[in-house]
């Protein structure tokens, strides 16, 4: 069984809900990855979101760009992000590991080489954001050929037919984007999200994470009351943009602020 779908049915079974964090590959260094990484399990995070830099992020509003431009001047890849998760996986064999980003660099690798590299580093599942449904056919194959979830964004306004379309193909859980825009815009309106919830799950029986707008443990419970799990990213990634030059351990530890409240957030349900 996937990585992903163990965690989440474990969670469940516990009546607990799961902490989703991004962090950007190589931000504020590579060699902060790592450290960040296993920092984030021991703070409560249930599974990680590893972005992949790239030069145009749109999807990603200006905190997660600037990471994205951080790790990019760190001459972090693709390759060197897979390298981090396989290191990663020497002491770490249970936590679910996302690579989160944009088509371009899977393509240029080529989706089955890509698909059998992602296999052998011990990533669970891939979030591409800019690669609609109709044009992931060929990759959503490559993907369930290496037993990889391939997970999807559903936005507020997403129809129903195209949500059936998308969990169609998808796995793992899907990704509701509770907010218009681009990542840390806006304030979350829960009632909204509780509607868009609601619909999203008579459409299909796979797991819902909630992201953008979570950013403490109010939010975090708020979310998690309707979803079986939230996702943080920008405030983890604007605490790694204070942290140049600092060591990967210090960087690992300017996270425990953020993301201990989370946990404790959710915990609390």
């Amino acid at each position: 069984m996937n990585r992903i779908t163990q965690c989440l049915q474990d969670l469940k079974a516990d009546g607990r809900k799961a902490l989703v964090s991004y962090v950007v590959s190589g931000d504020p260094s590579l060699g902060a990855t790592l450290p960040v990484m296993h920092e984030l399990v021991e703070q409560g995070v249930n599974i990680i979101e590893l972005g992949v830099a790239f030069s145009d992020p749109m999807a990603d509003g200006p905190v997660i760009q600037l990471g994205h431009e951080r790790a990019l001047a760190n001459g972090v890849s693709l390759r060197a992000t897979l390298a981090v998760v396989k290191e990663f996986r020497q002491t770490n064999q249970y936590t679910p590991i996302v690579l989160m980003g944009y088509a371009n660099p899977v393509l240029r690798m080529g989706y089955s080489e890509f698909a059998d590299a992602a296999l052998d580093a011990g990533i669970d599942g891939l979030l591409t954001v800019d690669l609609p449904p109709e044009e992931s056919i060929e990759l959503n194959l490559e993907l369930k050929r290496v037993g990889i979830e391939d997970i999807y964004l559903i936005a507020p306004t997403t129809k129903p037919e195209r949500i059936k379309k998308i969990a169609s193909l998808a796995g793992g859980f899907l990704y509701y984007v509770s907010l218009k825009g681009v990542t840390g815009a806006g304030h979350l309106d829960i009632d909204s999200v509780a509607a868009k919830v609601s619909e999203i799950r008579e459409l299909t029986d796979l797991p819902l994470c909630v992201g953008f707008g979570i950013k403490d443990a109010a939010t975090a419970k708020s979310v998690g009351q309707l979803a079986d799990g939230v996702v943080v990213g920008s405030a983890l990634v604007s605490v790694m943009g204070d942290c140049a030059g600092a060591s990967g351990k210090d960087v690992a530890k300017a996270l425990v602020d953020v993301v201990k409240p989370l946990r404790l957030g959710l915990d609390e349900l």
